[in-house]
């Protein structure tokens, strides 16, 4: 079985496949590699026969966990790294080692699912945006704060603002005008987030017309689907490219 990782700045998005079928044995969402491999074990009869990794954390972090899936599971991770150009997509960055490896991953992930001009929108931690042509040219991208960092800025330079989770999923029962702080900053923040996103679709139809497809990706891809009927929600994008950066057998 194929143990595949997403490590992100603030979590690891974690899957165990079978090899022949890619069918999705377990799988989840932790803060730390130590409550990685507990959960990895904790699955009834999965044996780790391989491993794939995409990172942006450190050199030092990722070298840290692949040295713990070594000890735990005696397996030789691979970890995908950028290329100036790779199934069909060409990477858009003057220096393409730079390019974000979730970007980049989700960008081939999409262009091989649209066969054709497509809009990744990954709603995560950051909200990020990338444009692939037609002809597999990556045209480049956006980056903004995400809901996590607009709500915790707020929060850490806003003396008054404090709540908890609980109170911040109620809020969002409706995008009204908040009649309370909660209501105001995750409402707004929300809003903030769907303006992001519609100016990417309209650039790509200033680009391309209607003749582009849209993925959407990320945790907070539910808060703009609505807005979007026609996106592709794909919560495991960056895995599907990860696959094609990582080929196991």
């Amino acid at each position: 079985m194929i143990l595949e990782l997403d490590c992100g700045n603030s979590f690891i998005k974690w899957r165990v496949i079978h090899v022949h079928d890619a069918m999705i044995v377990g799988g989840g969402i932790v803060d730390s590699d130590q409550t990685l491999m507990d959960q990895i074990r904790a699955l009834a009869c999965v044996q780790v026969t391989a491993c794939r990794i995409v990172s942006v954390r450190s050199e030092e972090e990722t070298d840290a966990l692949t040295s713990l899936i070594a000890q735990v599971f005696a397996v030789q991770a691979q970890v995908a790294r950028s290329a100036p150009e790779m199934a069909g997509v060409r990477n858009g960055y003057e220096d393409y080692q730079r390019l974000g490896m979730d970007r980049w991953l989700a960008t081939l992930g999409a262009f091989h699912l649209a066969k054709g001009a497509c809009l990744v929108i990954d709603l995560g931690t950051a909200a990020k945006a990338d444009f692939v042509a037609a002809n597999g040219e990556h045209l480049g991208g956006y980056i903004c704060p995400g809901m996590p960092l607009m709500r915790s800025q707020l929060r850490t330079h806003t003396r008054r603002i404090r709540y908890d989770d609980a109170s911040a999923e109620r809020a969002l029962v409706s995008l009204a005008p908040g009649r309370s702080t909660v209501e105001a900053v995750e409402r707004g923040c929300v809003l903030m987030l769907q303006g992001f996103v519609r100016t990417q679709v309209e650039q790509a139809r200033e680009m391309w017309g209607e003749d582009f497809a849209v993925f959407l990706t990320g945790g907070d891809a539910p808060l703009v689907k609505d807005s979007l009927p026609d996106a592709r929600v794909v919560p495991d994008l960056v895995f599907v490219g990860l696959a094609m950066a990582c080929p196991l057998n």
